[in-house]
């Protein structure tokens, strides 16, 4: 082998027949490993290339694989199968049903499906859109994990709705001849299992299969998998165990943690040279994942004689530590860093709102690689909006009959026959139940105490005061969602107002919000060169000479929802995920307050190793 391998790359590359594990540690060069690998095979085992099948996770992976792997050996002369599971799948159903690209249904006409079937049931969601997305996801699960529907115990609605919903939705696909990529994957399990003579026929079609992204599969994909590479068992699997992080979709770690035991002869490599990374990041970075207990053990090296920068941080609030971000930032812009050459990571989507206000102010450029809710379009925030609207002098019937009953008041629709509203009329109508009547004096009298308050105090008014927070207790309970996610946004919409004096500006700063959202849409098509903004999930896979991790504090990261300890773990790997982005910098930050209430510091940090020298640069930084 070239002497530009080292010893457990060139392991892996002239590995021979067999089974074999690929523990390849960020920037451990696992794409170099897989396309040297097919290229040793076809030259040096003389394997043809048509029998080699090289399965990856998404469409631009496989893209960029065949590329690399074009430039490696010239163009065209080599037939390697590069695609997704589901190309995979896909071809294998095309051959056996007959199926075409006509019969994949499209995501509009998924929806279109569910809509349908959810006023049929004649059930009522807040945000439509939120719910049918939550119920598909869990249609997913459901198949990807073989799941008996009987014994599934929805999180979106009750189990009952789900498992109508769940059939109804079937029945719609299979009447309109469609599937979906999860179908794709159940009826390639079936059709195996009930035709040996067309899994023969795979079978000697591609005697040697490469899979990157390993730990990222899921149970029935393993499943196929195994199936397919039968009788010889060539399955060279490449992946990181400590890099599994998409347990929401079915993938799990121990899947590959039990590959020995599906392959007790496998060979077993670790690639442990970090190419990416300065030493102290890689440090830091193994002092968090060692924390984990359901891991492959592996010490990771620094290719990089670099020690690199690791600093942590504490900040009063969301905008001290945006403000110190954007400041530092700055300063390595006038150092020569390219902007495409920053990362702001962040653990959910909703998080950098007022960061990308804060950006939008200080003209700096961004790329939000997730789409980011505009927090003022939520419907919650329209609610309040509509409260404000009548309190400005709004007599529409429509904004009436929105909060009428949010919270509940019991009064009935019918009452409001008029396109305007007056408050006598209404009182009016209910003059033979006075305790109804007393509800609508109550709402006059908010109304008009509304209409004198500044936007911050009139927030916390309609949620206290009026009782809105209560209605969303209420309506979480019924939607089996946890109502900390209803009460954020409102805490958040409440933070985002105390800058206001009056509606008249806050609703003025919403208009530009909304215009500058849309013109950074624009520009980022156009204008590549810009900070990135991502999440931790999509994150993954991409690399920056600097990253700024914010936010770092418990019910952040991790997340509030992980309770048990594989939900904890599978949190600390999307932090690890996150810290080796970095090549030469990384800064972690944690605030004092979020939200307007007061925050822990995460555990992550001090697992770390970083905690002393937070508390060292407390004063210095603290805003």
């Amino acid at each position: 082998m070239k002497s530009s391998f080292n010893k457990p790359q060139s392991e892996a590359i002239t590995h021979g027949k067999g089974p074999a594990l690929i523990l390849a540690g960020p920037g451990s060069g696992k794409t170099l490993v897989i396309t040297q690998r097919v290229k040793n095979l076809i030259e040096k085992q003389h394997i043809r290339p048509s029998n080699i099948l090289v399965i990856t996770f998404t469409k631009a992976a496989a893209t960029q694989m065949k590329e690399r792997f074009t430039i490696l050996m010239g163009e065209g002369r080599y037939p390697v199968t590069f695609g997704t599971f589901h190309a995979v799948f896909f071809s294998v159903l095309k051959n056996a049903y007959h199926y075409t690209a006509q019969n994949i249904i499209r995501e509009e006409k998924k929806y279109q499906i569910l809509y349908d079937i959810i006023h049929r049931m004649e059930l009522e969601y807040e945000d439509e859109q939120e719910f049918m997305s939550g119920v598909l996801s869990e249609i997913s699960l459901v198949k990807n994990e073989r799941i008996d529907l009987a014994h599934y115990y929805a999180k979106n609605c009750a189990a009952d709705i789900f498992r109508k919903i769940y059939q109804q939705y079937e029945a719609g696909k299979q009447r309109a001849g469609l599937i979906d990529f999860d179908d794709m994957l159940v009826y390639t399990y079936e059709l195996f299992r009930e035709r040996k003579d067309i899994l023969a026929l795979w079978q000697k079609q591609y005697p040697y299969i490469l899979i990157d992204e390993f730990q990222d599969i899921n149970k029935l994909q393993f499943e196929i998998v195994k199936m397919m590479a039968l009788p010889h068992n060539n399955l060279f699997v490449v992946g990181d165990d400590d890099q599994s992080i998409y347990r929401f979709r079915g993938s799990k770690p121990e899947l590959m943690l039990g590959f020995t035991k599906s392959y007790p002869d496998a060979e077993k490599i670790l690639l442990d040279t970090n190419y990416r990374s300065d030493r102290e990041i890689i440090k830091a970075a193994g002092n968090l994942i060692a924390h984990n207990g359901e891991r492959f053990s592996k010490k990771i090296m620094a290719q990089s004689a670099q020690p690199g920068e690791v600093e942590f941080a504490i900040y009063k609030n969301q905008w001290a530590e945006n403000e110190a971000v954007i400041a530092d930032i700055k300063r390595q812009v006038q150092r020569g860093v390219p902007y495409q050459e920053i990362a702001i990571l962040f653990r959910t989507n909703i998080q950098p709102r007022m960061l990308m206000r804060q950006l939008m102010n200080h003209n700096i450029p961004f790329i939000a690689k997730d789409k980011i809710p505009n927090l003022y379009e939520h419907w919650i925030a329209r609610d309040i909006f509509t409260y404000i609207r009548i309190a400005q002098g709004s007599q529409e019937r429509k904004d009436f009959l929105k909060i009428i009953n949010r919270p509940k008041r019991y009064i009935g629709r019918e009452s409001l026959e008029e396109l305007s509203v007056a408050f006598d009329v209404w009182m009016e109508y209910y003059k033979e139940q006075p305790w109804i009547a007393e509800r609508i004096d109550r709402l006059e009298y908010d109304i008009r105490m509304l209409s004198m308050m500044k936007p911050y105090a009139a927030v916390n008014y309609i949620r206290g005061g009026i009782g809105y927070d209560d209605y969303c207790r209420e309506y979480a309970k019924y939607r089996h969602i946890r109502e900390e996610e209803l009460l954020e946004v409102l805490d958040e919409l409440q933070e985002s107002a105390k800058e206001y004096q009056s509606y008249e500006a806050w609703f003025l700063h919403m208009e530009e919000y909304k215009e500058e959202l849309e013109r950074q849409a624009k520009e980022q098509k156009q204008q590549p060169d810009g900070v990135t903004l991502a999440t931790l999930h999509s994150a993954k896979g991409l690399e920056y000479d600097i990253v700024y991790l914010v936010d770092v504090n418990e019910g952040i990261m991790p997340y509030k929802k992980a309770v048990l300890e594989q939900d904890i773990e599978e949190e600390r790997r999307m932090f690890y995920v996150g810290m080796t982005r970095a090549r030469h910098r990384l800064s972690i930050s944690s605030v004092q307050e979020y939200n307007g209430k007061k925050s822990e510091i995460s555990r992550f940090v001090a697992e770390a190793g970083r905690a002393e020298t937070g508390e060292q640069r407390i004063n210095k930084k603290a805003t």
